[in-house]
């Protein structure tokens, strides 16, 4: 029996989304299915208007093999993405045609009885929801309502609970790790001290692994903060002992440094005051204490830039294609997942579950901030 397939990309974008795309919608029409592309992640859904057929070419579009022949060969996804959470949705984002419906009893409102009426309106049979954490989050609300969910994981900080692997990974560490030796030149030629700062908000695992394949000198992630005293120390000897004078850091976005490490002696009343990324404040302190040049690059965006690596293409076609293959033997409330080299799948549940981090033990030096590998004998191919 024939059935109408809905997908969305929710969260920031990631090489390897619209090769997904492709894929779930290749293999639905293959099995005879419809396919409706949700436009801008759950913000499609939000804005559906049911009383207003005018609204439905700016929200949803309906996906055939024309339609998508062609979107595998760039990155992004040409679904558009947002951050939208319609169970904690602010309550000036909220569309104009819901006003009415909305009692404002603070400042966030819950419009899940909305995005169930759109998806009984469309006739969704089987939601496909592609994201992170948050968009994850949200799909595992849909499943607890009752909408059939298969959600794909997707995330270059390779951070959602239950999987080894998340879309999008492999080629932020790949454009990191490129990045990364481009910048030696300039760093090295200046006789300077290199931060790059990398995404990674919740997990220093996109820092951590760029950093052990790049061979740079320190590397500071989200899960221990630091002493920039130390790291300081650390960076001139590193500088020192170069033949070429020079030393370079990682960092990741999420980062923090140890309580008070800016409010000591150091003659300056504002230092825990700063604005700016943690990579500039650290470039900052480093250039303070050491009295050397400091050359900070945020990658930021550049690592999800760009058509996806082999690696994401090949995860994230075997993703899709095992998501449609599960809604056709009827399974849902499933996350697709890669586990110990494995494709396989899980309750969706799983996600909320636990928090996944970077083994600290296994694969840090907390105190020589850098990355630590004693034995990869029996290892999965990321480590853990």
């Amino acid at each position: 029996m024939a059935r109408t397939i809905g997908i969305l990309t929710g969260g920031g974008d990631v090489p390897g989304l619209n090769p997904c795309i492709k894929a779930v919608a290749s293999r639905a029409i293959e099995h005879g299915d419809r396919v409706i592309g949700i436009r801008r992640g759950w913000g499609g859904l939000l804005q559906y208007n049911p009383d207003d057929p005018e609204s439905a070419s700016s929200c949803v579009l309906p996906l055939n093999l024309e339609v998508v022949r062609t979107i595998d060969r760039s990155g992004g996804t040409f679904l558009h993405s947002s951050r939208t959470n319609p169970a904690q949705l602010p309550i000036s984002d909220v569309p104009l045609f819901l006003k009415a419906t909305c009692q404002e009893a603070g400042p966030f409102v819950d419009l899940t009885p909305h995005i169930l009426k759109v998806l009984g309106h469309l006739k969704i049979d089987v939601l496909i929801p592609i994201g992170g954490d948050e968009t994850l989050d949200y799909s595992l609300r849909m499943h607890r309502e009752g909408v059939p969910v298969i959600a794909i994981p997707q995330t270059m900080d390779n951070d959602v609970f239950g999987t080894d692997y998340c879309i999008g990974y492999s080629t932020a560490v790949s454009r990191s790790v490129e990045f990364i030796t481009q910048l030696r030149s300039a760093i090295g030629s200046h006789e300077r001290i290199g931060i790059v700062e990398l995404f990674g908000r919740n997990s220093g695992e996109t820092c951590l692994i760029s950093a052990y394949l790049s061979g740079v000198d320190r590397a500071v992630i989200t899960e221990v903060p630091f002493d920039p005293d130390r790291l300081a120390r650390l960076l001139a000897d590193d500088r020192k002992k170069s033949p070429s004078q020079y030393a370079i850091m990682t960092i990741s976005e999420g980062a923090q440094m140890v309580d008070g490490a800016l409010s000591g002696p150091e003659g300056d009343p504002y230092a825990g005051r700063r604005s700016g990324g943690i990579g500039a404040m650290t470039a900052e302190e480093i250039k303070r204490r050491t009295g050397v040049g400091v050359i900070y690059q945020q990658l930021a965006y550049m690592m999800r830039s760009g058509p996806p690596d082999s690696l994401d293409r090949m995860v994230a076609i075997n993703f899709g294609t095992l998501a449609v293959d599960l809604a056709q033997q009827g399974q849902a409330g499933r996350l697709v997942v890669l586990k110990e080299g494995r494709y396989g799948h899980e309750n969706v549940c799983v996600i909320s579950q636990g928090i996944k981090r970077v083994d600290i033990e296994t694969l840090y030096d907390c105190t020589n901030y850098r990355p630590k590998v004693g034995n990869v004998l029996g290892k999965p191919m990321f480590l853990y």
